[in-house]
């Protein structure tokens, strides 16, 4: 199992609907190429961790650097682990304003979640511990 996360910066600003798209979109292609991890969005920043083998993340992290949404791209980390440390692919954002967005699969509400909470604070990754990071830096 392979593991990588990076960092980038929107060239546009996303909207809520622009999210939503970019969550079902992503939820797809991860599905079928048996990637899991996490992206979170806030304020035109994204920070993702993705999982799988080795060459369908490869496969993936190149589709993002070419990918015309995305400058700055940063890759944090790139490490074998020998289990996945997000089973299920989510997408986790703040300050929607569609109360309904909790019903589309796939969303987080990791950037919602007390950063002392026992989620949190038990033998974190050091994926999640990037993400905790990139969760302070953006309040």
């Amino acid at each position: 199992m392979f593991s990588l996360t990076y960092v980038s910066s929107a060239t546009q600003l996303f909207s809520d609907q622009d999210l939503v798209q970019l969550l079902q979109q992503c939820d797809e292609k991860n599905t079928r190429l048996g990637i899991t991890g996490m992206l979170l969005y806030k304020d035109g920043n994204f920070i993702q961790v993705l999982e799988g083998s080795d060459e369908n993340v490869k496969l993936v992290y190149r589709s993002i650097l070419n990918d015309q949404r995305h400058h700055g791209v940063i890759c944090l980390l790139e490490e074998n682990i020998a289990e996945r440390q997000f089973p299920g692919w989510s997408m986790g954002f703040r300050n929607l304003r569609d109360v309904d967005i909790k019903e589309v699969p796939a969303y987080s509400d990791f950037l919602n979640i007390s950063l002392t909470s026992s989620i949190l604070q038990s033998n974190p990754s050091r994926a999640q511990k990037l993400l905790s990071i990139f969760r302070l830096k953006i309040r």
